[in-house]
């Protein structure tokens, strides 16, 4: 038996195994980060979907802002002359 048979024989016996369960380790890793981008993609859809309503919660924050802002102004009046 001449050396390119045992190279050959060791390559098919040992090496193209290995090779082929790096391969699946590998796909395996790959179907993962598939299934959770698409989990992502589905996420930031329904996401975008609740971004519809944001002027409007944001015109209502600022009416909140103004209003709290007023009382304080009321408070801080009558504080100030209690303390000083």
């Amino acid at each position: 038996m001449s050396l390119w048979m045992v190279g050959n024989l060791i390559l098919l016996i040992i090496i193209v195994p290995v090779l082929v369960g790096l391969l699946n380790m590998l796909l395996g890793a790959l179907e993962r980060i598939r299934a959770a981008s698409d989990d992502t993609l589905a996420g930031g859809v329904a996401l975008i979907g609740e971004l519809n309503t944001t002027p409007e919660l944001l015109a209502t924050t600022d009416v909140v802002i103004k209003e709290v802002a007023n009382g304080a102004v009321r408070y801080a009046g009558p504080v100030s002359k209690l303390l000083g």
